[in-house]
C-alpha cells in the first residue's frame, strides 16, 4: 500500500484516478492535483471512495517540491502535459519521490519528441535511489510491453516491428481530437521518422498509407505512417530491429479538416501578435475545440491497438501479432471516459502498481521494455485491457 499524487485532471487523469480508487489495497491514499482545482473536484465527485484534491502549478519546481514534501507520497503519476515532465522530475528529485509518466518530454516551442532530455536524468535518479518510469500509457507503454512480451516468448530475434493504432470510434463532431488537441495535432503534423537499416529515415507527415483490417470484426481502416516516441527507445533496446514503423488510423474527414487548419496557420506553434497580445495559434485552436474529456458519452465504436512483429524462432522465420480491442461505450460505463483516455489511463495505473508492489522497482530512469513484461501483461487482462496473440497472422505490413 502506498500514497500517490496524480498530477493532471484531463481525460487520462480521470481514468487513472478511477482505476487507482478501485484498488485501495494498493493505493492507500490518492491526491489528485492540477492547476485547475475544479477539474480535480469534478473527478473526485464521480468516485465512491473519498480522495484529496489540490491546486498546484506543475511548471513551478519550488512550489511543486514543497507540495510533495508536505504530502510525502511514494510516487507521482504524471498525466499533465508533456511540456511539464522535466519540472515534475526535478520536483520529485528534490522531494525524494518516485516518478512515472505516460508521454516523453517535448519542448513547448518546438515539436520534438525525444527521450534524450529524460534519459539524461539516469544518474540523478540512480544516485537518489529513486525510480522514474517513462511512457506508461498505451502507445507508448503497452506497445513497448507488447514488443517485449513477443520478443521474450515468441522469438529468438526480432527483425521488424509495426505498431498499429486504430480508433474505430465516432464522436459525431465534424472535427475533434481524442486527447489534448495541441499534443495530438503537433504529433500528426510533425515530420515522419521510421527506423530502417540502422538509422531513422525522415519522410513527409503521413506520406505512407495502407489499409488495415482489424481482427474480431472491428473493421478495415486506412492507416498512415507517422513518428511516435516509442520507436526511439525500442530501436535502442532491440538492436536486431531492421525496420520499425508506427501507423495510426485517420478518416478522410479528419485529414481534410487538418489540412485546412494547417493551410490557414491554425496549427502553428509560433506566437503571433493579435490586438497587442502574443497568441499561439494551436493553443487558441485547443481552446475552441471540444474538450477530449467530454467525448465519452458521444463516442461509439472500438479501438484496436497492437504490434506486428517478424523475426526468427528456432532458426526459422516467423510472425506474431499482439493486440487489444476496447469498446468506447464500455469505457464510459465504467469510468465515464472514451477508450482513448481509458487505454492510456489503465497502463498508467498498472505501471504505478508495479512500482508500489516492488515488481518493477530499481533506481534510475527506465523505459517499459527494459522491465519484465509478464506481470504487466497479466494485469492488463485483470484490469480492463485484455489482449490476444495471433501467431503467423495471414497479413503483412509493408
Amino acid at each position: 500500500m502506498a500514497k500517490v499524487v496524480i498530477i493532471g485532471a484531463g481525460g487520462v487523469g480521470g481514468v487513472v484516478t478511477h482505476k487507482c480508487a478501485q484498488l485501495p489495497e494498493v493505493f492507500s491514499e490518492i491526491v489528485l492535483a492540477s492547476r485547475t482545482l475544479s477539474k480535480c473536484d469534478a473527478i473526485a465527485a464521480q468516485l465512491s471512495r473519498p480522495i484529496k484534491t489540490a491546486q498546484v502549478d506543475a511548471d513551478n519546481v519550488p512550489e511543486l517540491a514543497a507540495f510533495l514534501k508536505a504530502e510525502q507520497p511514494f510516487l507521482v503519476i504524471n498525466v499533465a502535459l508533456p511540456y511539464q515532465d522535466l519540472t515534475i522530475m526535478d520536483a520529485c528529485l528534490e522531494a525524494g519521490v518516485h516518478y512515472m509518466d505516460t508521454a516523453n518530454y517535448e519542448p513547448l516551442d518546438t515539436a520534438k519528441f525525444e527521450y534524450k532530455w529524460q534519459w539524461a536524468y539516469q544518474e540523478k535518479f540512480e544516485k537518489a535511489g529513486l525510480m522514474a518510469l517513462l511512457g506508461s500509457g498505451f502507445d507508448p507503454g503497452a506497445t513497448n510491453v507488447f514488443t517485449a512480451y513477443l520478443a521474450k516468448h515468441y522469438f529468438d530475434e526480432i527483425r521488424t516491428l509495426d505498431i498499429i493504432d486504430v480508433n474505430g470510434g465516432d464522436h459525431g463532431y465534424p472535427f475533434a481530437t481524442n486527447f489534448n488537441p495541441e499534443i495530438n495535432i503537433r504529433e500528426v503534423s510533425a515530420e515522419c521518422r521510421h527506423w530502417e537499416a540502422g538509422e531513422f529515415v525522415t519522410t513527409p507527415p503521413m506520406s505512407k498509407q495502407q489499409p488495415f483490417t482489424c481482427p474480431e470484426g472491428v473493421g478495415t481502416y486506412d492507416i498512415y505512417r507517422m513518428y511516435h516516441e516509442e520507436l526511439e527507445s525500442l530501436t535502442k533496446h532491440y538492436p536486431t530491429l531492421e525496420r520499425a514503423q508506427f501507423f495510426m488510423s485517420f478518416s478522410e474527414k479528419y485529414l481534410t479538416h487538418l489540412r485546412c487548419l494547417e493551410n490557414v496557420g491554425m496549427t502553428s506553434i509560433e506566437p503571433i501578435d493579435f490586438n497587442g497580445q502574443q497568441v499561439v495559434p494551436i493553443q487558441f485552436l485547443r481552446a475552441v475545440l471540444p474538450e477530449p474529456a467530454s467525448l465519452g458519452p458521444r463516442t461509439k465504436g472500438k479501438t484496436c491497438i497492437g504490434c506486428y512483429v517478424t523475426g526468427i524462432k528456432d532458426g526459422q522465420p516467423t510472425t506474431a501479432y499482439v493486440y487489444n480491442i476496447k469498446d468506447h461505450q464500455d469505457c464510459y460505463a465504467e469510468v465515464q471516459s472514451q477508450a482513448i483516455s481509458y487505454t492510456t489511463g489503465v497502463p498508467a495505473m498498472i505501471g504505478a502498481k508495479m512500482m508500489i508492489q516492488g515488481t518493477w522497482m530499481k533506481p534510475g530512469v527506465w523505459n517499459m521494455e527494459q522491465l519484465d513484461p509478464d506481470p504487466f501483461m497479466a494485469d492488463l487482462n485483470e484490469y480492463g485491457l485484455p489482449w490476444n496473440v495471433i501467431e503467423r497472422p495471414d497479413f503483412e505490413i509493408q
